[in-house]
């Protein structure tokens, strides 16, 4: 006899880990534009493996039951670098999924709350995973394609669930699609702008350099935190985390899709550029090892879409089309790769000067992301 009690279960034992992680691949079974995490990556923010994330933030997991079924999930996390830069005590959610049923996510929000109450958080923030530095936001526009890589994805309803349970918008995100040939095709101010910039700055470009691969992270990682401070929601990478990232991504960055703009010598600017990968890791079902690595190294020269995942400039040269300058070095480059197409993903709302930019270049804006709020 079916019963409607749905019970939530705090993650504690093996068996509770791997119902929690499964969860996904049965929810989205009959989804064709799902695409499934890198599950060893998945396994390491979820703090199931060790990731230095974790060195400064806590996490519990939990999963919902109804008639001995996995329905729903979520984890509450406290990302302590968060709470100490802002000067808060905000807990967030993430990994978030849930049948279409609002007593799922009620369930849900409910046991993640308590959680967080009981360690003295005021506030909630999410979807997070686990924090705004991996995956980020809710997608409320664009369900009609599968996601670019490392980007989020969900059912149309989510967004319904949220908001019934009282949380309110705190920001959005976009993602804007462009064709390669549209730097060529830049207006004549922009154009000059980039130009201008490059003679009045005597600035030099290059792609990131194999050999100096922890040299030029390390550049990337003050180009990152010294450009962002002024953007909402934003928290310093710490060196472990960005290390991390980039050990698991250094086999997958193709050099030639980065640019680092340099002004005698010293990088005061990058951009990276990440093949669109998902068509592979779904193909391999997430799966790394034994073979899928390989299948994701010998099959990426197929790939014809790159996703530009930062674009950042020093606070002093911010303004002066420093990021045009970038970009117009890597697009030669994706052109001779066979690149034909392209996604800027994320950029924030409030980021007017990016979207100004990408707007007048001619990119489209393809996908909503919505980070949301509610005060404990």
């Amino acid at each position: 006899m079916s019963s409607d009690r749905i019970e939530v279960i705090s993650v504690s034992s093996r068996r509770d880990r791997k119902r929690f992680f499964d969860f996904p691949w049965q929810h989205y079974r009959n989804d064709p534009n799902w695409v499934p995490p890198l599950r060893l990556n998945q396994l390491e923010l979820l703090n199931y493996r060790k990731h230095p994330f974790y060195l400064t933030a806590e996490i519990q997991t939990f999963y919902a039951l109804r008639d001995g079924r996995v329905v729903g999930r979520i984890a509450a996390i406290i990302d302590r670098a968060h709470n100490t830069y802002y000067d808060e005590r905000r807990g967030m959610f993430g990994f978030f999924e849930s049948v279409n049923d609002s007593r799922v996510s009620e369930a849900l929000f409910d046991s993640a709350i308590a959680w967080l109450r009981e360690r003295g958080q005021t506030a909630i923030r999410g979807p997070a995973n686990p924090s705004q530095n991996y995956e980020w936001g809710l997608l409320i526009e664009g369900f009609d394609q599968p996601p670019t890589f490392m980007m989020t994805y969900n059912p149309p309803y989510y967004g319904n669930l949220i908001d019934e349970y009282g949380f309110d918008k705190a920001q959005d995100l976009y993602s804007f699609w462009g064709h390669v040939g549209m730097l060529e095709q830049l207006d004549h101010t922009l154009a000059f702008v980039s130009g201008e910039a490059t003679r009045r700055f005597k600035i030099s470009v290059r792609p990131l350099d194999p050999k100096r691969f922890v040299q030029d992270i390390n550049a990337f990682l003050h180009i990152y935190n010294s450009a962002l401070p002024g953007q909402w929601g934003f928290v310093p990478l710490s060196t472990e985390e960005l290390k991390h990232i980039a050990a698991g991504l250094k086999y997958l960055i193709v050099p030639n899709l980065t640019t680092f703009a340099e002004i005698d010598g010293k990088p005061i600017g990058a951009v990276f550029g990440l093949l669109d990968y998902n068509p592979l890791v779904k193909k391999i079902n997430g799966r790394l090892f034994p073979f899928g690595f390989l299948r994701l190294l010998l099959g990426r020269k197929r790939l014809k879409r790159i996703r530009l995942v930062s674009t950042n400039v020093v606070p002093e040269y911010q303004r002066w089309g420093i990021g045009l300058v970038l970009l117009q070095r890597l697009v030669a480059d994706a052109l001779r790769w066979g690149i034909d197409e392209g996604e800027f993903s994320w950029v924030l709302e409030s980021n007017h000067l990016s979207r100004k930019s990408l707007e007048r270049g001619g990119a489209k804006r393809t996908h909503t992301f919505r980070i949301y709020d509610k005060s404990l």
